[in-house]
Parts: structure tokens; sequence; C-alpha cells
């Protein structure tokens, strides 16, 4: 996949504007952040639960920060940069300045994930500074639904319990590895048991086990805010799969994620086709594009 990016990568402008400044954002920040976020609150989930648990851009315990782009006292646009970089209003031309400064921060990052346009240019501009990545996928449909689901939603699928962690922490690990191709346990099982703990702890977890105990089914709802949702983590037991499931359970899905937000939202890599037609079935549409690159 490389080799479709490259072409499109060299095209783009890698030097920010004339006076664009680029730090560490603080808790001063905090209204000119939320203000920039909500111009899309869809496609900037992640960064808007964030604000909404904590309340502040300061730097995180765990070392997190938000690098901010300014012109003058404007901010121009913003990146998380955590165990991710994930860009919020950040147009690709400016994508170079913030690259030199979340490179110079000496933190390694195991993806990029956002609008694909500036997720593409912030890789342009890290590749030139010596960070190659493991895979990108440049285009992944941003999905939304409002309103109820084409389908009837499956009722067995409920919110998890924390008395059932022990089924649903090999699930979450099961897709995790599915999808990127390594395990999440790869320099410990802890962050990534206490990441599981807590969707579960806060009901983000959605999963159906059966009589047997196992998993059937499980997705997890990642980002949240008052607005907006978003699905993450969809996973289906091989040993269910083939038996035209998927869009029930999706369908319960968004009926269980509008108990807290109107609007569902998920992105999906393209060449999952099956994935794609469930749920176009269940009546997602698509708002935009993004892209995922993997370190």
């Amino acid at each position: 996949m490389l080799s479709r990016v490259a072409p499109w990568l060299a095209s783009r402008k890698e030097d920010a504007a004339p006076g664009v400044v680029v730090r560490v954002l603080g808790g001063a920040d905090t209204a000119q952040l939320l203000a920039l976020a909500r111009r899309d609150a869809v496609a900037n989930v992640f960064i808007l639960s964030h604000l909404e648990t904590v309340g502040t851009a300061s730097p995180t315990a765990g070392g997190a920060s938000i690098f901010g782009v300014f012109d003058g006292a404007a901010l121009l646009g913003a990146c998380w940069a955590g165990a991710n970089l994930v860009p919020v209003q950040l147009d690709p031309d400016l994508a170079g300045a913030v690259a030199v400064a979340v490179h110079r921060s000496g933190r390694r990052y195991a993806s990029i994930f956002g609008p694909a346009e500036t997720v593409l240019a912030l890789y342009a501009a890290l590749e030139q500074l010596g960070l190659a990545a493991h895979e990108v996928r440049d285009d992944q449909p941003l999905l939304t639904i409002t309103g109820p689901p084409a389908v009837r939603p499956e009722p067995a699928l409920g919110f998890g319990r924390l008395a059932d962690f022990d089924k649903i922490l090999p699930a979450c690990a099961a897709m995790f590895e599915e999808e990127v191709g390594y395990s999440p346990y790869l320099g410990g099982k802890e962050y990534y048991s206490r990441r599981v703990k807590s969707l579960i702890r806060q009901g983000h977890s959605l999963v159906h086990m059966n009589t047997n105990g196992d998993v059937v089914f499980k997705a997890e709802l990642g980002a949240v805010t008052p607005e907006v949702t978003q699905v993450q983590g969809v996973w289906m037991n091989p040993d269910f799969r083939g038996q035209g499931l998927s869009a029930g359970y999706m369908a319960a899905v968004v009926v269980l994620a509008q108990t807290l937000a109107p609007v569902t939202s998920l992105y999906v890599n393209d060449f999952n086709a099956k994935a794609r037609a469930t749920y176009d079935r269940v009546g997602f549409h698509q708002v935009g594009t993004f892209a995922t690159v993997l370190f």
C-alpha cells in the first residue's frame, strides 16, 4: 500500500507558512482548542472525548501532549501526541511544522489516525525525518448513523460487566491482533488490560456472551461525547462468522450507543468489503475519509 501513497506524498508542501509557531498547549488554551475541535464533532470525537473527561488541554500525567499551531494568538490547528498522533482541524500544509515538533519530543508513536489528507501529510514529513511505517491505510471511509438502524437489532447484546473481564479481554486481544497484525500484549499485558477494564467500567464495552460463557460478538465505544460516539474494536467470534449475524449485532451497537449520544460513528478499511456491506445494511453513510499509519 505504501506505493499507492508515495506519489501523493511527494506532492505535499513541507514548509509551514511564515510566522507560524508550534507549541505544547496548556490549560489556558482549552477554550480555543474546544472551539476548534467543535467545527467537526465527528472527525474530532477523540479529542473532544478527552476534553470532556479531563476538562483541560494541559499535558497528561501519562506524558501525552497536544501541540498547537498558532498565527499570533490564533490557534490554527492542533495534534494530540500520546501513544498515537491525532490531528485536530490541522491543514495539511501545516503538517510539516507539527511533524518537526512531535519528532523533537523524542516520543515513539504507534500510529497516526484521522482525516486522510492531514494524516498522509504528517507521515510524509515524519518519513523525511526517518520514521518508516509498518503499514499505511490511506482510504478508510468515515461513517455515521443517526436515528434507528435499518435492520432489527440483536437483543442479546448488552453492556459488558467487570465480572466477565477475563472472557472479554481475550476477545479484545484477538480483535487487535487480527486488525493490526501483532499482539497488544507486546511490551506487557498490563497497559492493554487496564484499557479494556476502563472501557467496561465506563459502560463503553458492548458484548454478547452465550450460555457457555463464550464471547460471540463485541465492540467498544472508544470515544464518547454528548453528541457523538465512535465505535471501535468490532469483532465476531470466528465460530459464529458466515451466519449473517453481523448486521443485527451492529444494529444493536447503534441502539445502545444512542443511549449515550445521538450520532454513532466509525471508520472502516476500504478493502473490508464484508464490513462495509454490513454497515450499509444497518444504515451508516459516509461523511468523510480517514487514514491510519501504523508504525
